[in-house]
């Protein structure tokens, strides 16, 4: 009896965490950047906040390129505001080289994410891939 109660209360653990997990969470393909290349960021929980992750980089044809930026941190310290409003982060732009105070509006399948330094601000709509 003992081993079913803690079977069903492990479950309950885990059906309760995938439910609540951030709307967020998953792969998102990035807009072309100033170079035509775009990537595959995965958002996923960073403790309390949400970060991205580059994963895979492509050309502007489409075609799958290495880069020195796969695996590197391009989103942190995003926090849920409510209502799919995300801020308080950071975004690492790989197209410039430059990190920017960032916020994210997620709408369905589609991320709408900002960043800004010095009052001038950039953004791109990013599309979920999964």
């Amino acid at each position: 009896m003992k081993k079913i109660a803690s079977l069903s209360a492990v479950a309950a653990l885990f059906f309760a965490g995938t439910a609540m997990a951030d709307p967020v969470v998953g792969t998102w393909k990035t807009q072309p950047g100033d170079d035509g290349n775009y990537a595959h960021v995965t958002m996923a929980p960073c403790g309390a906040k949400i970060c991205g992750t580059l994963g895979m980089a492509f050309d502007g044809s489409g075609k799958q390129i290495d880069s020195p930026n796969n695996g590197r941190q391009m989103v942190w310290d995003m926090t849920a505001k409510g209502d799919g409003s995300y801020g308080g982060g950071k975004i690492w732009a790989p197209d410039r080289d430059k990190t920017y105070k960032s916020k994210m509006s997620l709408s369905g399948n589609s991320l709408k994410v900002e960043g800004c330094v010095f009052g001038i601000c950039r953004g791109q709509t990013w599309t979920r891939v999964n």
